[in-house]
């Protein structure tokens, strides 16, 4: 399987190559030239399999310079029971007749993250042996508060690799900041930026494509690869979940083989949605995927009029993992939505350089409305669902899950579908203490970690083992720089 760049065409690598370099030198991003397909006889031969073998199948599809035995190897390391917390990895969670929570946070940070982020590792460092790299690949990471910590779990101490994350000064949970600034490791490197997410993700950008920056890391013996999103290396593993969700479905008789199931994700970056989209594109029986956003809703609004414009007020809100204005992955689905058209991409993306917006063409718009449906939900509305789902169904969740159940309630009542649909929980409410035990009717004693313990009082939830370890745990790390002083914190990390 060949990897091309949606700005680009004409580059073209295989796909070790790809989960090395993390972004094209172009600016665009590393998309395999064709979506394997899988029917149900692939479905049915996964219904009774672990999810490790799950995971193994479908990336095998993609990763075809990479052997299944070795997928494997990497798939039992990487979802394990001294990394997940539960048999499944990925359960779900029945909460009524036709709606199912996929809770994606059993991981070692107690987010969703950990899906890709104990997998990419380990096929970044089979990548830098099969194309024979001696140079140290240094991971850049910019982060709005779970990336961070999930790449420098996965990635510490992995040989022949150093990281170094940004993350937006004041912008991440006190929980958040306290997993990244204690991270343990002698290649890890982290600094806040005073600025939002999208000051610190278009800073990496720009040094990915800086040429005199890669030329000097060159002579010090270092390259820049990712572990961002825009890593295909990182949304190849999200493409498993939905798969797996729709096996268990089968296996536990909640539907039928070939029965449609719609997924709505909350999503800032459009990477979780994408790895839906991709697994509907495989063939998987997908309805409606539904993007459900917080108080910043470019999203909603690209989606419902083809327009997608960054030029709005940046909105810090109790779901900070999705505070973010410029959605680096939807820049794969427009390149498969216009038929792989670089030329077409290229433009939109010029356009959101230079003013901040683009739209759309009218095949493309009609597209998105057919494929997706976009909502956003508030501040009140996030704790008012915190607060229903605790009291209705005895099920505690964070402020990004309740943006997904809440706009999936909007959806039924818009569209009147009820289809059986998985709603995405995308990480534990520990990390997200203050806010979670202000909607269930609680106040807050301090604040950090130090309410981890309160949270788990009132509610009985346990709370997740690593979570628990930050407590006294001894900050490393302090440093912050303006945004346009990421380029020199990136060459002092790799003197």
């Amino acid at each position: 399987m060949k990897y091309y760049s949606t700005r680009d065409k004409s580059v073209r690598m295989e796909a070790a190559e790809a989960v090395k370099m993390g972004l094209s030198r172009d600016g665009g991003l590393l998309t395999p030239v064709e979506i394997p397909q899988i029917d149900e006889a692939f479905l049915r031969a996964l219904v009774d399999q672990p999810y490790a073998v799950r995971a193994a199948k479908v990336m095998a599809l993609y990763l075809t310079d990479y052997t299944e035995e070795e997928l494997l190897g990497f798939a039992n390391n990487a979802y394990g029971p001294e990394k997940f917390d539960t048999p499944a990895v990925a359960p779900l969670r029945k909460v009524d007749a036709n709606t199912h929570c996929l809770e994606l946070w059993h991981g070692p940070t107690s987010a969703f993250k950990d899906m890709a982020l104990q997998m990419l590792p380990q096929l970044l460092s089979a990548a830098l042996r099969k194309t024979g790299e001696d140079k140290t690949a240094c991971i850049l990471v910019a982060t709005s508060g779970d990336t961070g910590k999930a790449a420098m779990e996965g990635f510490a101490d992995v040989p022949q690799t150093k990281i170094l994350v940004f993350y937006p000064k004041d912008g991440v949970s006190a929980v958040q900041e306290a997993q990244m600034v204690t991270q343990e490791g002698a290649n890890v490197g982290v600094c806040a930026v005073v600025g939002n997410f999208d000051d610190a993700q278009a800073g990496v950008k720009r040094i990915f494509s800086d040429e005199a920056i890669r030329a000097t890391l060159a002579e010090r013996g270092y390259f820049l690869s990712s572990a961002n999103s825009i890593n295909w290396g990182r949304i190849l593993p999200q493409v498993v979940y939905y798969i797996s969700a729709y096996c268990d479905l089968l296996r536990d008789g909640e539907i039928t083989m070939g029965d449609k199931v719609n997924f709505c994700v909350p999503t800032g970056n459009f990477g979780d949605i994408l790895a839906a989209y991709y697994a509907k594109r495989m063939g998987l029986p997908v309805g409606k995927l539904i993007c459900a956003s917080n108080r910043n809703d470019v999203l909603t609004d690209f989606l419902r009029t083809g327009i997608y414009d960054r030029n709005r007020p940046f909105h810090t809100t109790m779901s900070p993992s999705m505070d973010i204005l410029v959605s680096s992955n939807l820049e794969r689905l427009l390149f498969d939505l216009s038929g792989e058209n670089d030329e077409e991409v290229r433009g939109y993306m010029d356009a959101l350089a230079k003013t901040g917006k683009y739209e759309v063409s009218d095949a493309i718009r009609a597209a998105l409305q057919e494929q997706y449906w976009g909502g956003y939900c508030d501040e009140a509305g996030t704790a008012a669902t915190i607060a229903r789902y605790e009291r209705d169904y005895g099920y505690l969740i964070d402020t990004h899950t309740a943006v997904a159940a809440d706009v999936l309630a909007q959806y039924r009542a818009a569209t009147g579908d009820e289809t059986l649909t998985v709603f995405a929980s995308t990480a534990s409410p520990y990390k997200f203490c203050n806010h979670v035990l202000t909607a269930i009717g609680q106040t807050p004693e301090g604040d950090g970690v130090g309410l981890l313990e309160q949270l788990h009082s009132v509610s009985g939830v346990a709370i997740p083992r690593r979570l628990a370890a930050l407590k006294g745990k001894a900050r490393r790390f302090d440093l912050t720089c303006e945004k346009a002083g990421m380029d020199g914190v990136v060459l002092d990390f790799l003197r």
